[in-house]
């Protein structure tokens, strides 16, 4: 039934996107190796020659990489199209080991950008082959590190559906979603150990409605994160796990980020995850936005280390100052049905701005039990929060602006 909804809702957002059995045999379909391509090699020049086919073509039309392993240095696919363009992948697209074979430093691996209108689909994979590239990540200690690309980039794309493909081991994070609007991953996989650097499974920043349904995220670092200029995003049914959980931020670091609002995480499952649900912001950032109507409801916590925290002391490798709290505002936060097991003694932290409180945060119906350090006892931290709390609570919700002490260090 779910399905059902879920695939009744694409179609009356994407009705361009529909054809019937006659028209899909009439459409132009662009195989690669018409251009060239073959498998093994790169087919970097035989995929833009195609795109300029597609992209000039009146009618909508279909890109072919059928079931293979073709190499990949880099490419970047630009608009804009005249018509509905499906990117349909049956087999391997796999990028170079060796970053030095990345003829752009500046640019992603694969780019998709100014598009409306706009298909991925196939069942294939994209192989980032990021684990040489990993090795040499220093950033965590180096603000000025070399840039590595990102699986998949989506820039200025409007209308878009991105679904049944797989991103694996990308030498950055998995796909990037930037200035866009109505786009949907549907059944979107991610697939990397947990042990890989800065490899988030997807990146949002500055679009809208963005919708990220079905989908199973394996990553080093966050499943889904959304920064500055988001809103109206969905994400439903997605298994997150390895990974450090769905994160709002961080944000706070620059005077130029913009208000983050509607975000509904709902009837999702974490899976020995870093964190569950949070949202982070910088002490001291020289950031004043606002991050409002925030929905975290029906979720699972499967041995998931802080299944539910605001943070507004983040401070990423000591690159920011505690002098100051956060100068963001977080307010209307809905926190429901939380249930299952967590890996860490704080099941919830709200620590939220002394300058500006977290306004109008709403918990009810949290059940989770603790299965971490013997002696420890589950607990919840609040501090500079106005908190109303309904239904019933395992463990109890914290007293507004009580800091909770354990009889030994649990974390």
């Amino acid at each position: 039934m779910m399905e059902q909804k879920l695939i009744l809702l694409i179609l009356f957002v994407f009705p361009f996107f529909t054809y019937s059995d006659a028209e899909l045999k009439r459409l132009p379909i662009f195989d690669i190796r018409k251009f060239g391509a073959k498998p093994n090699e790169d087919i970097s020049q035989a995929l833009v020659n195609a795109w300029k086919k597609a992209i000039a073509s009146p009618n909508a039309c279909k890109i072919y990489i059928p079931r293979g392993i073709w190499m990949l240095s880099q490419v970047e696919l630009f608009g804009p199209n005249k018509a509905h363009i499906e990117f349909s992948v049956k087999g391997t697209i796999q990028a170079y080991s060796d970053i030095q074979k990345v003829p752009n430093k500046q640019a992603d691996w694969i780019t998709f950008s100014q598009i409306n209108y706009f298909t991925l689909t196939g069942g294939g994979l994209f192989h980032g082959n990021g684990r040489t590239a990993w090795k040499s990540n220093d950033c965590k200690r180096n603000r000025h590190c070399i840039k590595l690309p990102i699986n998949l980039s989506f820039n200025f794309m409007k209308n878009a559906i991105i679904q049944d493909v797989t991103t694996k081991d990308s030498k950055n994070s998995h796909a990037k979603c930037f200035a866009c609007h109505n786009v949907t991953f549907l059944r979107f996989t991610v697939s990397a150990p947990a042990d890989s650097p800065n490899t988030d499974g997807l990146h949002l920043s500055h679009s809208s409605s963005v919708n990220v349904v079905s989908s199973t995220i394996q990553t080093g670092d966050d499943c889904i994160s959304m920064s500055s200029g988001m809103s109206q995003v969905r994400i439903r049914d997605v298994t997150c796990g390895p990974g450090h959980g769905v994160s709002i931020g961080s944000l706070g670091g620059s005077p130029a980020e913009l208000d983050v609002s509607g975000i509904y995480v709902t009837n999702c499952t974490f899976i020995r995850t870093q964190n569950g649900v949070r949202v982070k912001t910088w002490p001291s950032g020289p950031a004043t936005l606002e991050i409002s109507d925030i929905q975290f409801e029906d979720l699972i916590m499967v041995e998931a280390g802080n299944p539910v925290i605001i943070d507004q002391e983040y401070c990423p490798s000591h690159f920011c100052d505690r002098s100051r709290p956060s100068s963001i505002k977080v307010r209307k936060v809905r926190i429901k049905n939380i249930r299952g097991t967590t890996k860490t003694a704080e099941a919830i932290t709200l620590k939220c701005s002394g300058s500006k409180p977290c306004e109008d945060v709403e918990i009810g119906d949290v059940d989770l039990k603790y299965v971490g350090k013997h002696g420890c006892i589950i607990t919840t931290k609040c501090a500079d929060v106005k908190l109303r709390s309904v239904g019933n609570h395992n463990p109890p919700v914290c007293a507004i602006n009580s800091l909770s002490h354990h009889h030994r260090h649990c974390a």
